[in-house]
């Protein structure tokens, strides 16, 4: 069984004592590829060092994360632009927009999700979105930007029907992650009668681990985690999960 974490942070500070043993784990558990998003500027090192280690397994997205957009935002995108110029990357992210912590800066949100839809359709990358509490403000960019071609996913969708339908109509995928787990969230319901093409698999780790570990440090092993409650949801083997979420990914991020 070949699955892939499509989001996750392993170069974060979270895994400073075991990082190896963490990526070895997953591959042991099937997990073969693990996609890694950038959240800004002072993170790419980590994150392409992990990836040198690795560079069978890893690999890197670049991006500027919403939580990160402050006052200082547009070094952060000229950083990414730098980088974009400098590196092979399998995706713009993640970005978007994040109205649950903090509304101080929504306006510079914006425009920084906007700029990385530009580069996404300038670089023929995929988009990764970040959306919290932010669906709306999320459709009316992608309504006023969005151009034929334009592909990604919204990554940890947390999402009722209406929301996804309205993704789907724009060729995105759904990232379904440990949240599909979680017993009231109502994800399981959304997922239940939709085809398997329209979803691709993440962890989100070090954050969002599904049950049984809900509350510990997520990891990618725990992707296969995901792919269980999944297949179970539908009523589906886990293989048949796992071949289907893993051609979406691999045809949406271009792994050869």
């Amino acid at each position: 069984m070949k699955i892939i974490d499509t989001h996750t942070h392993l170069y974060l500070e979270a895994f400073n004592d075991d990082r190896n043993a963490v990526v070895e784990r997953a591959i042991a558990n099937g997990v073969r590829y693990m996609l890694l998003p950038n959240i800004d500027k002072d993170t790419v090192g980590a994150m392409l060092d992990l990836c040198a280690d690795f560079p069978e397994n890893c690999f890197p997205m670049m991006g500027l994360h919403p939580t990160s957009v402050k006052q200082n935002f547009r070094e952060h995108l000229d950083k990414v632009e730098y980088w974009l110029e400098k590196e092979k990357f399998t995706a713009i992210g993640e970005t978007g927009i994040d109205l649950y912590w903090d509304k101080t800066y929504q306006k510079e949100q914006g425009i920084a999700f906007r700029r990385q839809i530009e580069l996404a359709i300038k670089y023929d990358l995929p988009l990764v979105i970040h959306a919290r509490n932010s669906f709306t403000e999320i459709f009316k960019v992608l309504e006023d930007v969005y151009e034929p071609g334009l592909k990604g996913v919204f990554h940890c969708f947390t999402g009722n029907q209406k929301q996804s339908e309205k993704i789907l109509g724009w060729g995105f995928k759904l990232g379904i992650g440990g949240v599909v787990t979680f017993k009231n969230s109502g994800l399981d319901k959304v997922v239940k009668d939709m085809d398997l093409q329209h979803m691709i698999l993440e962890t989100d780790s070090p954050y969002l681990s599904p049950v049984p570990f809900r509350g510990k440090r997520n990891e990618s092993a725990y992707t296969r985690i995901v792919a269980e409650k999944l297949a179970e949801i539908k009523g589906l083997n886990t293989e048949e999960v796992a071949e289907a979420t893993t051609r979406n990914a691999m045809e949406l991020f271009k792994i050869a």
